[in-house]
C-alpha cells in the first residue's frame, strides 16, 4: 500500500509552509511536492459540440486556467476530446460517471488526466482496466468524492454527512486504485458545508500523500458561491493544504478563474491578477460609484498583471487612502481624479475616467 500519514504544514506569520505531496505531472504541468497551486475550471458547454468547447476553452485560458475538465456522458463525447486537444494549450481532463468505458475511450482519445469515483463504476475488474489502460498512458487518475456520493453504508455508520465519513470513503477509493499497483493518483474530497469542507481536508491531509485538489462542491452563486469558497478553500490554503482548486459556481466559467486568481493573490500564493479595491458609497458620493467599480472589475479581469487599482468614491479621501494602490479613479461631482501612486494625474469629466485608466493600464501592461 501506498498509504501513509503526513503532518499537515503550519504558518508563521505570512510565511506558510504547504502540506508535502508527491509530484503528479498533468500534460505539461505539475502539481503537488511545492508547486504552484494551479486554477481549474470546467466547461459548460455540450463536449460533443467541439466548436463551442474549443472557444470556451480558450477563453478560459487567457483568464488563466491552468487545467481544464469536460463532461464525457457518451461516446461522441469522448471521440471529440481528440479533435478538442489540438485546439487548446492546457491540459485537458475528463470527467466520467458510470461508464468505465468512457473512461479508457476517454484516455485513448488523449485525456491528460481522468476524474472517477472508483466505487460507481463497477467491479474490481472494471476499475483494474481503467487503471492499466492509464498506466500505459501514464495518466493521472483523480479519485473524486463528494457529499452526495457518500456510500448509503458511512451515511448509516456516521449518522449523516460528516468529515471522518467522507475521508473514509476517499480513503477506501484510493486504495482500489492502489491495488492495482498505481499510484498516479489526485485526490478530491468535497462538501457543500463550509465547516465540513474545512475538516474533511484537513483530516485528509494528514492521511493521504497525494496532491489535494481543494473546492466546495455545489458552492452557488457567483456571489455566494465566492464567499462560501473563501472561505472553506481560503482556510484550508492558509492552512498549506492544497495543490489545485476550483471555485465551483452556478455561472460563466470565466468568473471561477477570475475568484481563484483573487483568492490565491489575497493569500499570497500566487493568483497573478489586477485587484480592485473600491470604498463604499458614503454621502459624499456624486459620481455612480457602483456601477463604475463593476465596470473596472470587468475591465480589469482582461489583464495578466499582478497591479491593485482603485475605485474611490469622492475626491477628498480618495487618492491619499488609496496610496498603496498601483492606479486608482476617484470620483467628484460629474468629474473625477485618475490618480497613480496617490498622486494625482489629471482631472476628468466622468464619463472618461473608464477609458483614461485602461490607457494608464495598457501604458503599464502591454
Amino acid at each position: 500500500m501506498f498509504l501513509y500519514s503526513l503532518k499537515s504544514g503550519v504558518h508563521t506569520d505570512r510565511q506558510m509552509k504547504r502540506t508535502e505531496t508527491k509530484a503528479v505531472r498533468i500534460g505539461d504541468k505539475v502539481i503537488g511536492a511545492g508547486n504552484p497551486i494551479l486554477i481549474q475550471s470546467m466547461t459548460n458547454t455540450d463536449t460533443r459540440d467541439v466548436t463551442a468547447t474549443v472557444g470556451q476553452i480558450l477563453k478560459l485560458e487567457k483568464a488563466g486556467c491552468d487545467i481544464v475538465r469536460v463532461t464525457v456522458p457518451d461516446g461522441e463525447a469522448a471521440e471529440a476530446l481528440k479533435k478538442i486537444k489540438k485546439e487548446i494549450h492546457i491540459p485537458l481532463v475528463a470527467d466520467i460517471h458510470f461508464d468505465y468505458r468512457l473512461a479508457i475511450s476517454s484516455v485513448e482519445n488523449g485525456a491528460d488526466k481522468i476524474r472517477i469515483n472508483p466505487g460507481n463504476i463497477g467491479g474490481a475488474d472494471r476499475v483494474r482496466a481503467v487503471v492499466e489502460c492509464a498506466k500505459e498512458r501514464g495518466i493521472p487518475i483523480r479519485v473524486g468524492v463528494n457529499s452526495g456520493s457518500l456510500e448509503a453504508a458511512i451515511l448509516k455508520r456516521f449518522g449523516s454527512v460528516t468529515a471522518e465519513g467522507l475521508v473514509e470513503s476517499a480513503l477506501d477509493k484510493v486504495r482500489m486504485i492502489e491495488e492495482n499497483d498505481y499510484d498516479n493518483i489526485v485526490v478530491s474530497i468535497k462538501s457543500s458545508d463550509v465547516l465540513t469542507n474545512i475538516k474533511t481536508y484537513e483530516l485528509m491531509a494528514e492521511k493521504c500523500p497525494y496532491p489535494l485538489h481543494v473546492g466546495l462542491t455545489e458552492a452557488g452563486t457567483v456571489m455566494s458561491g465566492s464567499l462560501k469558497s473563501g472561505i472553506g478553500m481560503g482556510i484550508v490554503l492558509y492552512e498549506g493544504i492544497g495543490d489545485t482548486i476550483r471555485v465551483s459556481l452556478t455561472g460563466d466559467p470565466l468568473k471561477e478563474v477570475r475568484s481563484a486568481k483573487l483568492m490565491l493573490k489575497a493569500l499570497g500564493l500566487g493568483g497573478k491578477c489586477v485587484e480592485v479595491v473600491s470604498c463604499p458609497t458614503c454621502g459624499r458620493t456624486k459620481i455612480d460609484l457602483i456601477s463604475l467599480a463593476e465596470k473596472v472589475e470587468d475591465m480589469v479581469s482582461g489583464y495578466d498583471a499582478d497591479l491593485k487599482v482603485a475605485v474611490m468614491g469622492c475626491a477628498v479621501n480618495g487618492p491619499g487612502e488609496a496610496k498603496e494602490c498601483d492606479f486608482g479613479i476617484a470620483g467628484g461631482d460629474g468629474e473625477g481624479l485618475l490618480f497613480r501612486k496617490g498622486e494625482i494625474i489629471r482631472k476628468l469629466p466622468e464619463d472618461e475616467l473608464l477609458g483614461a485608466l485602461k490607457d494608464e493600464l495598457d501604458k503599464a501592461v502591454l
